[in-house]
Protein backbone atom coordinates (compact mmCIF):
# COMPACT_ATOMS: atom_id res chain seq x y z
CA UNK A 1 0.00 0.00 0.00
CA UNK A 2 1.04 3.59 -0.13
CA UNK A 3 2.28 6.21 2.66
CA UNK A 4 -1.03 6.63 3.27
CA UNK A 5 -2.52 3.21 3.52
CA UNK A 6 -4.27 3.17 0.68
CA UNK A 7 -4.47 1.01 -2.62
CA UNK A 8 -1.72 2.03 -5.51
CA UNK A 9 -2.13 1.31 -9.26
CA UNK A 10 -4.90 2.92 -11.95
CA UNK A 11 -8.14 1.51 -12.45
CA UNK A 12 -8.66 3.19 -15.41
CA UNK A 13 -5.31 2.58 -16.92
CA UNK A 14 -6.86 -0.89 -16.84
CA UNK A 15 -10.60 0.43 -18.10
CA UNK A 16 -8.92 1.91 -21.09
CA UNK A 17 -6.81 -1.15 -21.87
CA UNK A 18 -10.05 -3.70 -21.61
CA UNK A 19 -12.04 -1.33 -23.90
CA UNK A 20 -9.43 -1.92 -26.74
CA UNK A 21 -9.50 -5.76 -26.07
CA UNK A 22 -11.80 -8.32 -27.48
CA UNK A 23 -11.36 -10.49 -24.69
CA UNK A 24 -9.53 -9.46 -21.52
CA UNK A 25 -6.50 -11.51 -22.76
CA UNK A 26 -2.96 -10.70 -23.46
CA UNK A 27 -0.76 -13.16 -25.02
CA UNK A 28 2.51 -14.58 -23.53
CA UNK A 29 5.46 -13.72 -25.38
CA UNK A 30 7.74 -16.67 -26.35
CA UNK A 31 11.12 -17.31 -26.50
CA UNK A 32 11.95 -18.12 -29.97
CA UNK A 33 8.55 -19.31 -30.55
CA UNK A 34 6.55 -16.01 -31.33
CA UNK A 35 6.65 -14.15 -34.21
CA UNK A 36 5.85 -10.69 -35.83
CA UNK A 37 3.13 -12.87 -37.93
CA UNK A 38 2.14 -14.43 -34.67
CA UNK A 39 1.79 -10.93 -33.01
CA UNK A 40 -0.02 -9.25 -36.06
CA UNK A 41 -3.04 -12.23 -35.80
CA UNK A 42 -3.62 -11.98 -32.02
CA UNK A 43 -3.78 -8.40 -32.22
CA UNK A 44 -6.04 -8.54 -35.11
CA UNK A 45 -8.03 -11.09 -33.26
CA UNK A 46 -8.78 -8.78 -30.54
CA UNK A 47 -6.06 -9.53 -27.36
CA UNK A 48 -2.73 -8.03 -26.53
CA UNK A 49 -0.30 -9.77 -29.24
CA UNK A 50 3.75 -10.05 -27.94
CA UNK A 51 6.79 -10.68 -29.28
CA UNK A 52 10.44 -10.93 -27.19
CA UNK A 53 12.99 -8.42 -28.48
CA UNK A 54 15.65 -11.38 -28.68
CA UNK A 55 13.44 -13.22 -30.81
CA UNK A 56 14.61 -11.21 -33.90
CA UNK A 57 18.23 -12.40 -33.78
CA UNK A 58 19.84 -8.18 -33.60
CA UNK A 59 19.13 -5.06 -32.75
CA UNK A 60 18.78 -4.67 -36.89
CA UNK A 61 16.81 -7.12 -36.91
CA UNK A 62 14.14 -5.91 -34.07
CA UNK A 63 13.76 -2.87 -35.43
CA UNK A 64 12.66 -4.96 -39.10
CA UNK A 65 9.97 -6.80 -37.13
CA UNK A 66 9.09 -3.35 -35.31
CA UNK A 67 8.55 -1.90 -38.56
CA UNK A 68 6.50 -4.80 -39.88
CA UNK A 69 4.13 -4.88 -36.86
CA UNK A 70 3.63 -0.60 -37.03
CA UNK A 71 2.90 -0.78 -40.80
CA UNK A 72 0.29 -4.12 -40.32
CA UNK A 73 -1.62 -2.78 -36.94
CA UNK A 74 -1.05 0.98 -37.25
CA UNK A 75 -3.64 1.85 -40.26
CA UNK A 76 -6.15 -1.06 -38.53
CA UNK A 77 -8.38 0.72 -36.01
CA UNK A 78 -10.20 -2.28 -34.89
CA UNK A 79 -6.12 -3.90 -33.79
CA UNK A 80 -5.75 -4.36 -29.94
CA UNK A 81 -2.45 -2.70 -28.68
CA UNK A 82 0.20 -5.20 -28.66
CA UNK A 83 4.10 -5.49 -26.28
CA UNK A 84 7.28 -6.17 -26.75
CA UNK A 85 9.10 -8.18 -24.18
CA UNK A 86 12.76 -6.81 -22.87
CA UNK A 87 14.33 -9.07 -20.26
CA UNK A 88 15.90 -6.65 -18.09
CA UNK A 89 19.10 -8.59 -16.66
CA UNK A 90 22.83 -6.97 -16.55
CA UNK A 91 23.52 -10.22 -18.69
CA UNK A 92 21.65 -9.15 -21.64
CA UNK A 93 23.99 -7.39 -24.09
CA UNK A 94 21.25 -6.22 -26.58
CA UNK A 95 19.57 -4.68 -23.80
CA UNK A 96 20.71 -1.10 -24.36
CA UNK A 97 20.11 -1.53 -27.95
CA UNK A 98 16.83 -3.07 -27.72
CA UNK A 99 15.79 -0.62 -25.36
CA UNK A 100 16.47 1.64 -27.79
CA UNK A 101 14.71 0.33 -30.44
CA UNK A 102 11.74 -0.43 -28.36
CA UNK A 103 11.76 3.88 -27.41
CA UNK A 104 12.01 4.61 -30.92
CA UNK A 105 9.17 2.65 -32.53
CA UNK A 106 6.85 3.88 -29.37
CA UNK A 107 5.70 0.57 -28.70
CA UNK A 108 2.54 0.50 -26.76
CA UNK A 109 3.34 -1.82 -23.92
CA UNK A 110 6.58 -2.73 -22.53
CA UNK A 111 6.79 -5.94 -20.50
CA UNK A 112 9.45 -5.99 -18.64
CA UNK A 113 10.86 -9.65 -16.80
CA UNK A 114 13.29 -9.43 -14.35
CA UNK A 115 13.91 -6.15 -13.49
CA UNK A 116 12.31 -2.80 -13.95
CA UNK A 117 15.03 -0.17 -14.88
CA UNK A 118 13.91 3.51 -14.31
CA UNK A 119 15.07 4.57 -18.08
CA UNK A 120 12.62 2.17 -19.62
CA UNK A 121 9.45 3.61 -17.24
CA UNK A 122 10.53 6.53 -17.83
CA UNK A 123 10.74 6.17 -21.77
CA UNK A 124 7.88 4.34 -22.57
CA UNK A 125 5.80 6.77 -20.37
CA UNK A 126 7.25 9.75 -22.20
CA UNK A 127 5.47 8.84 -25.30
CA UNK A 128 2.17 7.68 -23.47
CA UNK A 129 2.94 4.03 -23.72
CA UNK A 130 2.42 1.34 -20.61
CA UNK A 131 5.05 -0.54 -18.50
CA UNK A 132 3.68 -4.23 -17.57
CA UNK A 133 6.14 -6.21 -15.22
CA UNK A 134 6.34 -9.52 -14.70
CA UNK A 135 6.49 -11.09 -11.78
CA UNK A 136 6.65 -14.41 -9.61
CA UNK A 137 6.02 -12.98 -5.99
CA UNK A 138 4.51 -10.54 -3.90
CA UNK A 139 7.62 -9.29 -2.71
CA UNK A 140 8.82 -8.71 -6.65
CA UNK A 141 4.92 -7.20 -7.44
CA UNK A 142 5.84 -4.42 -4.86
CA UNK A 143 9.47 -3.66 -6.04
CA UNK A 144 8.02 -3.10 -9.83
CA UNK A 145 5.13 -0.86 -8.46
CA UNK A 146 7.63 1.26 -6.62
CA UNK A 147 9.62 1.54 -9.84
CA UNK A 148 6.81 2.87 -11.52
CA UNK A 149 5.32 0.01 -13.54
CA UNK A 150 1.45 0.33 -15.17
CA UNK A 151 0.96 -3.10 -15.01
CA UNK A 152 1.68 -6.34 -12.93
CA UNK A 153 1.25 -10.17 -15.08
CA UNK A 154 1.37 -12.46 -11.84
CA UNK A 155 3.40 -15.79 -13.07
CA UNK A 156 2.35 -18.64 -11.21
CA UNK A 157 2.91 -22.26 -10.57
CA UNK A 158 2.22 -23.90 -13.77
CA UNK A 159 2.94 -21.64 -16.34
CA UNK A 160 5.27 -21.91 -19.04
CA UNK A 161 8.54 -21.15 -19.57
CA UNK A 162 10.19 -19.57 -16.77
CA UNK A 163 7.88 -20.03 -14.39
CA UNK A 164 6.36 -19.18 -10.60
CA UNK A 165 6.08 -21.41 -7.85
CA UNK A 166 3.42 -19.87 -5.61
CA UNK A 167 -0.64 -20.81 -6.29
CA UNK A 168 -2.93 -18.56 -8.33
CA UNK A 169 -4.90 -17.90 -5.76
CA UNK A 170 -2.38 -16.82 -3.09
CA UNK A 171 -0.65 -14.76 -5.01
CA UNK A 172 -3.47 -12.72 -6.60
CA UNK A 173 -4.70 -12.29 -3.57
CA UNK A 174 -1.96 -10.78 -1.86
CA UNK A 175 -1.11 -8.32 -4.55
CA UNK A 176 -4.76 -7.47 -4.61
CA UNK A 177 -4.51 -6.46 -0.89
CA UNK A 178 -2.44 -3.00 -2.03
CA UNK A 179 -2.86 -2.98 -5.80
CA UNK A 180 -5.63 -1.75 -7.90
CA UNK A 181 -3.97 -1.65 -11.01
CA UNK A 182 -4.04 -3.65 -14.07
CA UNK A 183 -3.02 -7.50 -13.36
CA UNK A 184 -2.96 -10.13 -15.49
CA UNK A 185 -2.84 -13.83 -14.36
CA UNK A 186 -0.34 -16.37 -16.04
CA UNK A 187 -0.38 -19.92 -15.65
CA UNK A 188 -2.38 -22.80 -17.11
CA UNK A 189 -4.55 -20.67 -18.72
CA UNK A 190 -5.91 -21.84 -22.64
CA UNK A 191 -9.75 -21.83 -22.39
CA UNK A 192 -12.23 -19.52 -22.04
CA UNK A 193 -13.75 -20.43 -19.03
CA UNK A 194 -10.09 -20.15 -17.77
CA UNK A 195 -10.23 -16.69 -18.39
CA UNK A 196 -12.71 -15.91 -16.31
CA UNK A 197 -12.08 -18.14 -13.67
CA UNK A 198 -8.59 -15.59 -13.73
CA UNK A 199 -10.96 -12.69 -13.41
CA UNK A 200 -13.17 -13.95 -10.66
CA UNK A 201 -10.28 -14.83 -8.31
CA UNK A 202 -9.27 -10.83 -9.01
CA UNK A 203 -7.00 -10.74 -11.79
CA UNK A 204 -8.28 -8.11 -14.85
CA UNK A 205 -6.97 -10.31 -17.90
CA UNK A 206 -5.25 -13.83 -18.52
CA UNK A 207 -2.29 -14.17 -19.74
CA UNK A 208 -1.93 -16.68 -22.44
CA UNK A 209 1.18 -18.27 -23.61
CA UNK A 210 1.31 -22.10 -24.24
CA UNK A 211 -1.34 -22.87 -26.45
CA UNK A 212 -0.18 -20.49 -28.94
CA UNK A 213 3.18 -23.13 -29.18
CA UNK A 214 0.59 -25.22 -31.77
CA UNK A 215 -0.38 -22.12 -33.68
CA UNK A 216 0.24 -21.57 -37.51
CA UNK A 217 2.17 -18.69 -37.08
CA UNK A 218 4.39 -19.50 -34.49
CA UNK A 219 8.19 -20.60 -35.22
CA UNK A 220 7.89 -24.06 -33.91
CA UNK A 221 8.62 -27.42 -35.82
CA UNK A 222 5.47 -29.45 -36.61
CA UNK A 223 6.71 -32.42 -34.14
CA UNK A 224 6.55 -29.81 -31.17
CA UNK A 225 3.20 -28.51 -32.48
CA UNK A 226 2.18 -32.62 -32.12
CA UNK A 227 3.65 -33.44 -29.10
CA UNK A 228 2.22 -29.84 -27.69
CA UNK A 229 -1.24 -31.27 -28.76
CA UNK A 230 -0.92 -34.74 -28.33
CA UNK A 231 0.45 -33.57 -24.14
CA UNK A 232 -1.22 -32.83 -20.75
CA UNK A 233 0.14 -31.56 -17.58
CA UNK A 234 1.67 -34.88 -16.80
CA UNK A 235 4.40 -34.66 -19.28
CA UNK A 236 5.48 -30.91 -18.06
CA UNK A 237 8.27 -31.02 -15.70
CA UNK A 238 9.99 -27.72 -13.47
CA UNK A 239 13.57 -27.52 -13.21
CA UNK A 240 16.84 -24.72 -13.31
CA UNK A 241 19.19 -27.18 -14.70
CA UNK A 242 18.74 -25.84 -18.43
CA UNK A 243 18.83 -21.83 -17.43
CA UNK A 244 19.79 -21.59 -13.86
CA UNK A 245 15.75 -20.14 -13.18
CA UNK A 246 13.05 -22.67 -12.86
CA UNK A 247 11.28 -23.48 -16.16
CA UNK A 248 8.79 -25.88 -17.52
CA UNK A 249 9.88 -28.55 -19.98
CA UNK A 250 7.91 -31.45 -22.27
CA UNK A 251 9.09 -34.67 -20.82
CA UNK A 252 8.88 -35.87 -23.83
CA UNK A 253 11.50 -33.55 -25.39
CA UNK A 254 13.93 -34.34 -22.80
CA UNK A 255 13.51 -38.15 -23.47
CA UNK A 256 14.18 -37.48 -27.12
CA UNK A 257 17.24 -35.49 -26.84
CA UNK A 258 18.27 -38.32 -25.15
CA UNK A 259 18.59 -36.96 -21.25
CA UNK A 260 16.83 -38.51 -17.90
CA UNK A 261 14.53 -35.87 -16.74
CA UNK A 262 14.77 -38.11 -13.36
CA UNK A 263 18.98 -37.34 -13.50
CA UNK A 264 18.92 -33.50 -14.39
CA UNK A 265 21.54 -32.11 -12.90
CA UNK A 266 22.59 -28.50 -12.54
CA UNK A 267 26.02 -26.96 -11.12
CA UNK A 268 24.75 -24.55 -8.35
CA UNK A 269 27.95 -22.51 -8.73
CA UNK A 270 27.00 -21.42 -12.61
CA UNK A 271 25.66 -17.92 -12.38
CA UNK A 272 22.33 -16.92 -14.13
CA UNK A 273 22.95 -15.96 -17.65
CA UNK A 274 20.19 -15.11 -19.74
CA UNK A 275 22.32 -14.29 -22.79
CA UNK A 276 20.71 -15.06 -25.77
CA UNK A 277 17.94 -16.76 -24.19
CA UNK A 278 19.63 -18.45 -21.24
CA UNK A 279 22.51 -20.10 -19.58
CA UNK A 280 21.82 -23.01 -22.52
CA UNK A 281 19.94 -21.81 -25.38
CA UNK A 282 20.18 -25.15 -26.78
CA UNK A 283 17.77 -25.90 -24.19
CA UNK A 284 14.86 -23.72 -25.91
CA UNK A 285 15.76 -24.76 -29.62
CA UNK A 286 15.91 -28.20 -28.74
CA UNK A 287 14.61 -29.26 -25.61
CA UNK A 288 11.04 -27.81 -25.89
CA UNK A 289 9.18 -25.87 -22.94
CA UNK A 290 5.43 -25.24 -22.21
CA UNK A 291 3.04 -24.92 -19.22
CA UNK A 292 0.72 -27.52 -18.10
CA UNK A 293 -2.67 -26.23 -19.26
CA UNK A 294 -1.53 -27.25 -22.69
CA UNK A 295 -4.18 -30.51 -22.29
CA UNK A 296 -6.74 -28.24 -23.65
CA UNK A 297 -4.80 -27.94 -26.89
CA UNK A 298 -6.39 -30.36 -28.88
CA UNK A 299 -5.15 -29.30 -32.68
CA UNK A 300 -2.90 -27.03 -34.24
CA UNK A 301 -4.13 -23.93 -36.12
CA UNK A 302 -4.04 -20.01 -36.95
CA UNK A 303 -4.14 -18.08 -33.50
CA UNK A 304 -7.20 -16.54 -35.03
CA UNK A 305 -8.78 -19.85 -34.74
CA UNK A 306 -8.14 -20.56 -31.81
CA UNK A 307 -8.33 -17.30 -30.48
CA UNK A 308 -12.21 -17.09 -31.66
CA UNK A 309 -12.88 -20.32 -29.57
CA UNK A 310 -11.83 -18.39 -26.67
CA UNK A 311 -14.12 -15.50 -27.50
CA UNK A 312 -17.05 -18.16 -27.73
CA UNK A 313 -15.75 -20.14 -24.72
CA UNK A 314 -15.75 -16.97 -22.40
CA UNK A 315 -18.95 -15.71 -23.47
CA UNK A 316 -20.73 -18.90 -22.57
CA UNK A 317 -19.33 -19.04 -19.09
CA UNK A 318 -19.80 -15.81 -18.42
CA UNK A 319 -23.87 -16.77 -19.58
CA UNK A 320 -23.89 -19.63 -17.42
CA UNK A 321 -22.46 -17.41 -13.90
CA UNK A 322 -25.04 -15.66 -15.14
CA UNK A 323 -27.96 -17.87 -15.29
CA UNK A 324 -26.56 -19.55 -11.98
CA UNK A 325 -26.63 -16.00 -9.74
CA UNK A 326 -30.48 -16.11 -10.56
CA UNK A 327 -30.79 -20.03 -9.04
CA UNK A 328 -31.58 -20.04 -5.95
CA UNK A 329 -29.29 -21.80 -3.19
CA UNK A 330 -30.11 -23.19 -0.04
CA UNK A 331 -28.94 -20.06 2.08
CA UNK A 332 -31.01 -17.95 -0.08
CA UNK A 333 -34.32 -20.23 0.29
CA UNK A 334 -32.95 -20.11 3.88
CA UNK A 335 -32.97 -16.36 4.14
CA UNK A 336 -36.27 -16.03 2.05
CA UNK A 337 -37.92 -19.17 4.80
CA UNK A 338 -37.31 -16.78 7.49
CA UNK A 339 -38.46 -13.50 5.84
CA UNK A 340 -41.93 -15.09 5.43
CA UNK A 341 -41.97 -16.16 9.14
CA UNK A 342 -40.96 -12.94 10.21
CA UNK A 343 -44.25 -11.98 8.40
Amino acid sequence: MGASGSKVGSRATTRRLAERLRIPVMAGPMFIASTPELLIAQSRAGIVGALPALNPRSPEALRAALVQVREALDGDPSAAPWAVNIVAHRTNERLACDVAAVLEAQVPIVIVSLAAPAEIVSGVHAYGGLVFNDIVTNRHARKCAEAGADGLIAVAAGAGGHTGQVSPFALVQDIRTWWEGPLALSGCIATGRSILAAQVMGADFAYIGSPFLASAEANTAQAFKDMIVASDAADVIVTDCFTGIPATFLRPSIEANGLDPAALFRDRNTPININDGGANAKAWRDIWSAGQGIGAVKRAEPAAAYIERLADEYAKACGQIALASMEPTSETRRSAGSLRLAH
